[in-house]
């Protein structure tokens, strides 16, 4: 199985004791360690953890009769707020809740999906409306929990996978190929790239890709990369930047990861007298205000967050109940000029 296959609907859920018999253990045993009470041995507790993520059980934290009220939680699991990208996403979840009675729990993964898995597992044992969820990636056994829940599950950003039940987001891959098409409508012709580590931002990639795809189709290649192997940030695209130009300084236009490493980009070329976008050009990704904000406004490619977040609030309040088919929701990108390509 792929991590892409739908898992097999199933019509009950995973019960405590399924995970006793299945790890051969008592109930109460399960139920200490799940709610991380008194000292149970390593292997055991181990022995339960692995049968817990392969069954995709969930624990339910409302007990006796509030089990059968309705919860008016939504979760909402996103890699930071200190990425400027999510904090707008954010904006967008808490505009379209105004109206509702039902209240945002947010939680971090620091980009990290084994702790996106606990935040997940945590989340459902109270028994949310719904959890909205950053990209397709993530554990088998996040996968499971998220599959068997039953609640609407809305996976944000990204709409280039099918999703488990709804994704809203914009194609990454598009956009990296509208990219190209629009700089090559602009006369460019010697493409460099600059970037950051694709294990941890795979919508990235996707924008190389197609960014490749559509060089590709005129005949054009990315002749020099420069990509770092760590997070992105405005220090990386800066130090990025002079790497490039030193191995290929006959670059005429530079593509970034995003909007961060182009910012970078821009503060190099100013502290070395490149002249922008006479001497090099650089476009980014994601149309942040600190990229408009600069002496020459950054040209990238605007995505709709807020937009995002919102309308994913809006298809769980319309359907609350999951339907048959996944759901894509398209919000779409748009190409802001500005002065540096």
């Amino acid at each position: 199985m792929t991590p892409r296959q739908r898992l097999p609907h199933r019509k009950s859920k995973i019960t405590l004791r399924e995970v006793a018999l299945r790890a051969d253990v008592s109930e109460s045993t399960v139920s200490r360690i799940m709610r991380n009470q008194s000292v149970v041995a390593d292997a055991t507790r181990e022995k339960v953890m692995e049968t817990v993520r392969a069954l995709g059980y969930v624990p339910n934290r409302i007990a006796g009769s509030l089990a059968s009220l309705d919860s008016h939680l939504i979760g909402v699991v996103i890699p930071s707020l200190s990425n400027i990208v999510f904090p707008e996403v954010i904006q967008g979840v808490h505009e379209g809740l105004k109206a509702s009675d039902f209240q945002a729990v947010i939680s971090t993964t620091e980009y990290d999906i084994e702790r996106e898995e606990v935040m997940v597992r945590g989340l459902l044992s109270w028994k949310p409306a719904a959890i909205l969820i950053a990209g397709f990636d993530h554990t088998m056994a996040t996968r499971r929990m998220l599959d068997q829940s039953g609640v609407r599950v809305v996976e944000l950003m990204d709409i280039d996978s099918a999703p488990i039940d709804i994704a809203v987001g914009m194609s990454h891959r598009k956009a990296g190929y509208a990219t190209a098409k629009h700089l090559i409508d602009r006369g460019y012709r010697h493409f460099g790239y600059v970037g950051h580590d694709w294990a941890a931002d795979r919508r990235a990639r996707l924008r190389y890709d197609g960014l490749r795809e559509g060089l590709g189709e005129v005949g054009l290649s990315i002749e020099a990369h420069a990509i770092a192997d760590g997070p992105s940030s405005v220090a990386t695209g800066r130090e990025q930047t002079k790497h490039l130009r030193a191995m290929a300084p006959e670059i005429d236009v530079a593509v970034y990861s995003n909007d961060d490493m182009a910012v970078g980009g821009v503060f190099h070329c100013m502290s070395a007298g490149i002249s922008l976008p006479n001497d090099m050009a650089i476009f980014g990704f994601n149309g942040l205000e600190i990229g408009r904000e600069l002496p020459q406004p950054l040209s990238t490619l605007r995505s709709n967050r807020f937009m995002i977040g919102k309308k994913a609030i809006e298809a769980i309040l319309e359907s609350p109940r999951r339907s048959q088919r996944p759901v894509i929701i398209d919000t779409g990108f748009e190409v802001f000029e500005g002065a540096t390509a």
